[in-house]
């Protein structure tokens, strides 16, 4: 009796002291947003790929988010997006994965609006914001059912290059860590214009933890994404190898979306992109 006394105490403390999980980006969406959106009456299809080449063999490791492995994960993404107005867009998104030696499955899906302040050039740092909720359909891919995410966009053009930095912050709705507050986390990229169909860029992305008690260094995740994206007829593109840089995160993964922009009709009026 005494030795099972102790056990329960032993646990019941466990559990009162126990640290939430690492924090976790989107591992669906290794896209960095700029402030500005598409054109008012405009339909953009994207795939938005990544693979995990050398990942964690242990879930809810690394960009695991669920109880499956990171390891030979193959995700996709599937975004849908309309201009609802010049500086306001609406997506949808259809999250599918495929964990190794498993079939293609759906995952969840993600619903946002993204939109700028003011026009561009108007203010030293041009200035944007995106809003956005996530259902995870399944533990497998993700332990939390329901979460919001806020980001403001910031984007400075300085000649050929663009500076684009977006600060996120998450908080689950519904799920085993909806108590848990706000995590941290960002996304950001650094572009060099060269030409339409080849820009060179480096992209960052990472997640650190709880805003009240971050995670250690060692276990938050930050990758940096050494990408060429650009259009050629129509077809937007981004590739691009990404490296781990804590012990948290996966070794290397690589990405690789696509994009098709197309002018369907404006539902709020005409639209006043120059092109149309």
């Amino acid at each position: 009796m005494k030795l099972r006394r102790l056990f329960m105490l032993l646990a019941f403390f466990s559990l009162a002291y126990a640290r939430p999980a690492a924090a976790q980006l989107d591992p669906f969406e290794f896209e960095v947003y700029p402030v500005k959106t598409v054109g008012r009456g405009m339909l953009e299809v994207e795939s938005l790929n990544s693979v995990v080449i050398n990942g964690s063999r242990h879930g809810e490791k690394g960009t695991s988010k669920g109880t499956l492995p990171s390891q030979s994960m193959w995700r996709t993404a599937i975004e849908v997006t309309y201009g609802l107005t010049d500086r306001i867009e609406a997506a949808a998104y259809l999250n599918l994965a495929k964990p190794r030696g498993g079939d293609l499955q759906y995952a969840g899906s993600k619903f946002r609006l993204r939109g700028s302040l003011f026009d561009p050039g108007e203010l030293p740092v041009d200035l944007g914001w995106y809003v956005e909720l996530a259902y995870a359909r399944t533990p497998k891919f993700d332990d939390q059912k329901l979460e919001l995410e806020l980001r403001p966009i910031l984007q400075r053009d300085v000649g050929d290059f663009s500076f684009i930095f977006s600060p996120k912050f998450e908080k689950i709705l519904v799920g085993s860590e909806e108590k848990e507050g706000w995590e941290f986390g960002y996304v950001s990229g650094i572009y060099y214009r060269w030409l339409r169909a080849f820009t060179p860029g480096i992209e960052f992305y990472g997640a650190i933890g709880m805003m009240k008690h971050p995670d250690p260094t060692r276990e938050q995740q930050h990758y940096i994404f050494p990408v060429v994206r650009g259009e050629w007829r129509g077809l937007e593109y981004s590739v691009g190898p990404g490296f781990g840089l804590t012990h948290g995160s996966d070794r290397v993964i690589m990405k690789f979306n696509l994009g098709l922009e197309k002018y369907i009709g404006a539902l709020f009026g005409p639209s006043t992109n120059p092109l149309y």
